[in-house]
């Protein structure tokens, strides 16, 4: 609607006003007739001023001004104004047309019509765009979307293209074209960039060659009705039979109050479902859901919202995530300082868990160890682990009341470096020996404690605290604490459990630590009972009450009540989540397009876990149709141990990457990883057109940005840029409608203003 308005009063379109500059076209003589013309118009207003009988002072100032006024335009007209153009000489330049071929060109936002109707409109056959553009350049185009290719012809795009990369595809248009004339490059997209190339680096090339970009926006800003999953938080690896807590994003508009459900299913299966109630336009909720890897292997996990009325992007109410479910045994070693209760019934919690194993290593008397669940006569025989090869063999480490003087000063280091080197998990519990009350105070594994250890009550008095635990916030939303299938059923359990007792006065957490629970006395004194922090690769855990089993034997307790498990359970296989092997294995993504290489990057460590680098690294890798290829690994001579390689899936579905890591004869072990090969769905997420990235590459290299209604001006944006072989062009604008309306305005004002006053 401005356009052609602006172009009716000024002759031209607002673009040639941008590009041209200002000229007056004046001769001598012309200048002479003029200042005579001025000076007779200056002697007519002083005698105009002069007159009497014109009103008050306010009258005249206001006649004189309108008088001015006209005079001053009449004199503009005189001096001729006019434009000057760089033109482009027609069809002595090319310019490249880059178009979006990607499925969310197919959404259908504006109007209900796809975004490719524009293309298919004004490109294809006789369209006016393609007219316009052929009439003045030499066309090249270009289809682009996860690559960018040559196109002969609009009507053979087949918008299938499931990621968009708008570097890649302008670095191909500009080298394609390199050494020709060039007048600019058009590209029409909806903007939604997939990748993750920095945009700078290409537009700082484009501009340093003077090669401007004109992006033609298609697609909505901002949709009407949508709601989409925005993001998914999920582990790689979890351990079979363990519950899972997932931060999900739901985002919408359009949709303000409504309540949805969120499913999250397992190949089919739903396992978990949520009711959200959605907040205000253009805000997230993030949900927690919570659910259970029941089935070992590579599991496809789907969080779905169902389909809304009337929403224009339906793709986005999915995401899906590849969780490999291993299963154990995860090797756990329980040292205890003396005989007690809790031992037992710990060792009961989870003797029945095949996916964990408990080693216990009790002290009966002075260098006297008692050994439970150990796998061969010679483990643990000559009690706590001396090297770091013996230590660093087990995932997890719980220390029961145990003081630190039980310890060799290597040992203590070496529960430190278990924690942050080995990233193991380290958890102490609560007794007479442990704590401060232990003499862990000022310890290499009091640094890496998520509490405060603070000093022994003075005079040796013996603190005790019966303690009332309950979730704290962060505990209410964690699976580790959650003894129901809900947030309100684990409060109610958790209100309805009997008190525990605590001789460890543990009240402060460390900067970073989250607590879990926590316990208040019959004064309302708070009490930490579970608190936890990462630590180099690491967790550790403080649990410093004494007596869980309360919550198994106590009179209150049903027979059948499986909370003391449940707690237990969960607690150990937590302890072991995400603790790295000897061998471990990254990649760049869980998905990757058939054909697109993957990144692959492996850690080799000796039992010691020290960084091997020389180690013959092979991923051997198994396509979905059984088809086996190994990729050698390289060290990457930056970090000791990391090793690098690469893959390129040639068919879509599962891939099995199992990484070893052989020196000679001795192996460091395996490890293995899936990968899917598939189409990406990236393109219905944040699919509004983004005109601000749009807009940002059009003004780094000199071009302008349009949006589908006001493509019409392209063509003369683009001939008078100044770019390829141009002459020179004058476009005169003292006959512009702009003016001779304002002359007669000003005119018909003064008549108006005289006639109001009596003055006429």
């Amino acid at each position: 609607m401005f356009e052609p308005v602006f172009r009716a009063l000024f002759k031209y379109p607002a673009v040639v006003f941008e590009q041209g500059e200002l000229a007056f076209a004046v001769s001598r003589s012309s200048a002479l007739a003029l200042l005579a013309a001025g000076l007779a118009a200056a002697g007519l207003l002083l005698t105009y001023r002069g007159i009497g009988h014109l009103g008050s002072r306010l009258d005249r100032t206001i006649l004189v001004g309108l008088r001015l006024a006209l005079i001053a335009v009449l004199l503009l007209c005189l001096v001729r104004p006019t434009l000057v153009l760089r033109a482009a000489v027609p069809q002595q330049n090319f310019l490249g047309v880059l178009i979006d071929d990607s499925r969310s060109m197919t959404i259908a936002d504006s109007a209900n019509e796809p975004r490719s109707a524009f293309v298919q409109s004004q490109l294809a056959g006789d369209g006016p765009l393609l007219k316009a553009l052929s009439d003045k350049f030499v066309l090249r185009f270009f289809r682009f979307s996860s690559s960018a290719d040559r196109l002969a012809r609009v009507g053979d795009l087949a918008y299938e293209g499931t990621s968009t990369r708008l570097g890649p595809a302008l670095e191909r248009a500009r080298d394609e074209l390199a050494g020709l004339p060039l007048a600019g490059l058009v590209m029409i997209t909806d903007g939604g960039d997939t990748s993750d190339v920095v945009l700078d680096e290409p537009l700082a090339t484009l501009r340093a060659r003077s090669i401007p970009v004109f992006t033609v926006g298609v697609g909505d800003e901002q949709f009407e009705r949508d709601v989409q999953i925005s993001r998914v938080e999920t582990p790689r690896t979890i351990l079979k039979g363990s519950s899972v807590s997932v931060d999900v994003a739901v985002s919408h508009t359009g949709y303000a109050g409504a309540r949805v459900t969120l499913q999250v299913e397992d190949e089919g299966r739903i396992v978990s479902a949520q009711d959200v109630t959605l907040p205000r336009d253009g805000e997230a909720a993030t949900v927690r859901v919570t659910f259970t890897g029941a089935d070992a292997g590579p599991r496809l996990f789907r969080f779905t919202v169902p389909p809304q009325a009337d929403e224009q992007v339906t793709q986005n109410n999915t995401r899906t995530s590849l969780i490999l479910v291993a299963d154990g045994p995860e090797r756990v070693l329980y040292m205890e300082g003396e005989p007690r209760f809790e031992t037992k019934f710990i060792r009961r919690a989870v003797e029945d868990d095949e996916n964990v194993k408990v080693v216990i290593l009790q002290r009966t008397a002075e260098d006297k160890y008692l050994r439970l669940d150990v796998d061969s006569p010679d483990e643990l025989a000559s009690g706590f682990p001396r090297t770091r090869e013996e230590l660093f063999a087990y995932r997890a480490i719980i220390l029961g009341s145990v003081e630190a003087a039980a310890f060799s000063p290597d040992q203590i280091r070496m529960l430190a470096d278990f924690v942050s080197d080995r990233g193991g998990g380290l958890m102490m519990l609560g007794g007479r020996r442990s704590f401060a009350e232990g003499g862990w105070a000022g310890t290499p594994v009091a640094e890496v404690l998520p509490v405060d250890l603070d000093a022994q009550p003075a005079g040796g008095d013996q603190f005790f605290r019966e303690l009332a635990v309950r979730a704290t916030r962060a505990g209410a939303t964690s699976p580790v604490v959650q003894l129901a299938d809900s947030e309100q059923a684990s409060a109610a359990k958790w209100n309805d459990l009997p008190s525990l007792s605590a001789v460890n006065a543990v009240r402060r957490v460390k900067p970073g630590a989250t607590v879990l629970l926590t316990g208040a006395d019959e004064e309302g004194d708070e009490q930490i009972v579970l608190a936890y922090q990462r630590y180099g690769r690491g967790k550790a855990i403080a649990l410093p009450v004494q007596d869980s089993w309360i919550w198994k034997m106590d009179a209150t307790m049903a027979v059948e009540d499986m909370t003391h498990a449940t707690f237990w359970r969960r607690l150990v296989r937590w302890l072991v989540e995400g603790v790295p092997d000897h061998v471990s294995l990254t990649t760049s993504s869980d998905r990757v397009e058939p054909g697109e290489a993957m990144a692959l990057t492996a850690e080799v460590v000796d039992p010691a876990f020290v960084g091997v680098n020389d180690a013959q690294t092979v991923a051997r890798i198994t396509a979905p149709s059984g088809r086996v290829t190994d990729v050698p690994l390289e060290w990457t001579v930056a970090k000791d141990g990391e090793y690098r390689g690469s893959f390129v899936p040639d068919e879509p579905g599962l891939y099995e990457i199992r990484t070893s890591a052989m020196r000679g004869d001795t192996s460091f072990g395996s490890n293995v990883r899936y990968v899917r090969a598939s189409a990406g769905d990236n393109e219905y997420f944040d699919a509004a057109m983004r005109a601000s990235l749009l807009t940002r590459i059009a003004e780094a290299t000199g071009g302008r940005f349009f949006r589908a209604t006001s493509a019409t001006s392209l063509p003369e944006a683009i001939n008078y840029s100044g770019r390829g072989v141009t002459v020179v062009e004058e476009r005169d604008l003292w006959d512009m409608p702009a003016l001779l309306l304002l002359v007669l305005a000003l005119v018909a004002a003064e008549w108006g203003y005289r006639r109001k006053r009596g003055l006429a």
